[in-house]
C-alpha cells in the first residue's frame, strides 16, 4: 500500500489501530498479533488509539515500520533467534511485571480480543482517547477507594473481642444472675426453689397427717374394714360380725351358676 493510500485508509476508520492491522479482510493481509505487536512499539503508537485521530507524521512512522519488520522477518527465514534484540519480540510472552525491553517495562492490554504488548513510557495515547482512558481510571480508582471506605466502616462496627463491650456484657450477665434470687423472694417465694424430685417429701414432712387426709382415695375394689383382733379382747364368738365379713367375701366372688 502507497503513503498516501495508507494515511487516507486511517482516516477513515474509528476502529483501534491494533484491531484495524489484525482486520486480514477488509483492511490490510500480511499481519499477525506479533507483528502487529512489534510495527506499534517500533513506531511509538499505543494500541489502543483510535486510527482516525493518529496524525500524519505518527502514519508514515507506522508505514515505515511495516516494511522494515516484514523484510527483517523475511530475510533471517523468519527464525526468532536472528530477531534484533531490541525487538519486543523477545519479552512479549513472559509475565507481567517481568517483561522488559531496554531497560523499560512491558505492559499488556487486551484489544479486539487480542493481548496486545506494548511500553507505557513510549507508547501513550493522544487527543480525545488520551482523556477518556483518564476518566476511566480515574472512575475506576474512585470505586476501589469507595470499597476501601465501605470495608472499614465495616471493620469499626464490628465489636473487637475482649475488648471493652465484650467485658461490660460479660459483667451485667454476671450482675443479672446475682439478682435472680432476690427478685423471687420479692415474688413471695419463702425459700431457694424445691428440687423437682423432692416435692413429694417435703410436702409429707411439712404437711403430716393434714396432706394425708387430703389425698385422693386410689382406685380399686374397697376391702372390708377388719374389726377388732382377738388379742384386743374381741369376743370370739360375735356371730353377727362373723356372718357381716362372710357375705362381704361372698359378694367380691360370686360362684357360677352350674348348667
Amino acid at each position: 500500500m502507497q503513503l498516501d493510500d495508507f494515511v487516507q485508509s486511517f482516516g477513515r476508520k474509528n476502529a483501534p489501530i491494533k484491531s484495524l492491522l489484525l482486520d486480514q479482510q477488509s483492511f490490510m493481509s500480511g499481519i499477525g498479533n506479533w507483528m502487529a505487536d512489534e510495527v506499534l512499539y517500533q513506531a511509538r503508537i499505543h494500541p489502543m488509539q483510535t486510527s482516525s485521530k493518529i496524525s500524519k507524521e505518527k502514519c508514515k512512522a507506522l508505514h515505515r515500520c511495516i516494511k522494515e519488520v516484514i523484510e527483517k522477518s523475511v530475510e533471517v527465514g523468519a527464525d526468532s533467534n536472528e530477531f534484533p534484540e531490541n525487538w519486543i519480540f523477545h519479552s512479549r510472552e513472559k509475565k507481567p511485571g517481568k517483561a522488559f525491553v531496554d531497560g523499560k517495562k512491558i505492559d499488556f492490554v487486551t484489544v479486539g480480543g487480542r493481548t496486545s504488548a506494548y511500553v507505557p513510557e513510549l507508547q501513550i495515547l493522544d487527543g480525545a482517547d488520551a482523556a477518556a482512558a483518564n476518566r476511566s481510571k480515574k472512575g475506576r480508582d474512585k470505586a476501589e477507594e469507595n470499597v476501601g471506605k465501605t470495608s472499614k466502616k465495616g471493620q469499626k462496627a464490628a465489636p473487637k473481642e475482649g475488648g471493652k463491650t465484650a467485658q461490660k456484657t460479660s459483667v451485667d450477665e454476671e450482675e443479672e444472675e446475682d439478682d435472680k434470687p432476690a427478685k423471687q423472694r420479692a415474688k413471695g417465694a419463702k425459700g431457694p426453689p424445691k428440687k423437682a424430685g423432692n416435692t413429694r417429701a417435703d410436702d409429707h414432712e411439712e404437711g403430716g397427717d393434714e396432706d394425708e387426709e387430703a389425698k385422693p382415695a386410689k382406685r380399686g375394689r374397697k376391702r372390708p374394714a377388719k374389726g377388732p383382733s382377738k388379742k384386743e379382747g374381741c369376743p370370739s364368738d360375735n356371730e353377727d360380725s362373723l356372718g357381716k365379713e362372710e357375705t362381704v367375701v361372698a359378694a367380691k366372688r360370686p360362684q357360677r351358676k352350674k348348667r
